[in-house]
């Protein structure tokens, strides 16, 4: 899913510059805060989350649309429970000009057949299922009073590389601070898309896993001035 935006300005690094890249949870104009936060919504219902894990990879800058920089070894997994991983680096090393952050919301094919690695890719992480159906590329789990489960419990592990049910998603997000890229990630746009009394679990892959992937690719943006 790509996401784009009309503005597009033109930014410029300096010379051996770090871009730093921020990931900014939220629920309506709330920063999100797992665990001890209960976040009312207008239909009634009440939401408290309690993890929240994705994997960010192939991260590029482009120049409208042609690329002129892409990291290497290019994956991060952000943990909102670990404030540190909310902000990324890129190290340029050289002057140049971009108007696009481009990256995926998951790990592409190639590494999942690789099966699992080191790193933010280890196992340990809780984000790897097994060899078959490879990396979660978005996990977010919680509680909300409309879920008819245990504990009113829902949980999204969203991944799958394999044909027909790749959950693999490309952003794109126009830029406007070259030196401070701030993503913002909706979850309240998130949980409008569904409705937790009856969909509240998704634990492997498939059409259901896709659809929702989709759906969080869209929850991306880079707010306007």
């Amino acid at each position: 899913m790509i996401v784009s935006f009309l503005s597009i300005p033109v930014a410029y690094s300096q010379s051996e510059a770090v871009i730093a890249i921020n990931f900014i949870p939220k629920f309506e104009n709330s920063f999100l805060i797992l665990n001890d936060s209960i976040y009312s919504k207008k239909s009634g219902d009440s939401i408290q989350f309690e993890s929240l894990k994705f994997y960010i990879s192939t991260i590029e800058l482009l120049d409208n649309d042609k690329v002129i920089y892409q990291e290497k070894n290019s994956y991060h997994l952000v943990d909102v429970s670990q404030s540190r991983s909310l902000s990324l680096s890129l190290k340029t090393g050289s002057k140049i000009k971009f108007t696009k952050i481009k990256f995926n919301l998951g790990i592409d094919s190639i590494l999942n057949v690789s099966g699992a690695m080191g790193g933010d890719l280890d196992p340990t992480k809780g984000m790897y299922w097994a060899w078959q159906s490879g990396y979660i590329n978005f996990k977010l789990e919680g509680k909300s009073k409309k879920c008819n489960t245990r504990n009113h419990e829902f949980h999204f592990h969203l991944g799958g590389y394999a044909s027909p049910y790749s959950a693999l998603q490309t952003i794109s997000l126009n830029v406007i601070d070259f030196e401070k890229i701030n993503i913002t990630l909706d979850l309240e746009k998130m949980t409008h898309e569904i409705n937790l009394s009856k969909q509240n679990k998704i634990m492997s892959p498939g059409f259901e896993a896709v659809l929702l992937s989709k759906k969080v690719g869209q929850i991306f943006s880079i707010p306007q001035p």
